[in-house]
C-alpha cells in the first residue's frame, strides 16, 4: 500500500476513451488500485483537467467529480508546505520546471508519495519515482 499522484493528464486519459494514453493510464491506475494505494491529484492538476470541463457546462463538470468520487482519487489541497516546496524546486531548477508540475512534485514530496504517474514525455528529473505513460 502507498500513494500514487496523479498528473492531470492521466485523469484526462481516464476520462476520454479516444484519448492516445487511455489505456496506458487504466491500466497504470488499475495497477495502483490493486497495490492498494491512495491515488491523490494536487489540486493545480485537478484545475487543469477542469477547463475544458467548464466550457461545456456544469454538467460536464459534475463528470469529473463523480468520477474522481469514483475512482476514489483524493484531491490534495496546495497548502504553504506543498507551496513552499514547490517554490523551493522551481528556485534549485529555474525554467527548466514549469510551476504546474513543481506543484505536482511538491505534492509527491510532501505526501510521502510512492510515485508520480503522468502521461508528459518531457517530464523534468525529479527526487520521487515518476511514470511517464507511453504514447499508444
Amino acid at each position: 500500500m502507498g500513494l500514487t499522484v496523479l498528473d492531470a493528464g492521466v485523469v484526462i486519459a481516464l476520462l476520454d476513451a479516444a484519448d492516445t494514453h487511455h489505456a496506458a493510464a487504466v491500466a497504470s491506475v488499475r495497477i495502483a488500485r490493486d497495490r492498494g494505494d491512495v491515488l491523490v491529484l494536487p489540486a493545480s492538476a485537478y484545475a487543469e483537467c477542469l477547463v475544458s470541463p467548464h466550457r461545456r457546462g456544469p454538467d460536464a463538470v459534475a463528470v469529473v467529480d463523480r468520477f474522481l468520487d469514483a475512482l476514489p482519487a483524493r484531491v490534495e489541497p496546495a497548502d504553504r508546505s506543498i507551496a513552499g516546496a514547490a517554490a523551493a524546486l522551481r528556485a534549485a531548477h529555474g525554467t527548466a520546471l514549469r510551476l504546474p508540475d513543481a506543484l505536482v512534485i511538491a505534492t509527491a514530496l510532501v505526501g510521502g508519495a510512492d510515485r508520480i504517474v503522468t502521461t508528459d514525455a518531457g517530464w523534468p528529473a525529479v527526487p520521487v519515482p515518476v511514470e511517464v505513460l507511453a504514447t499508444a
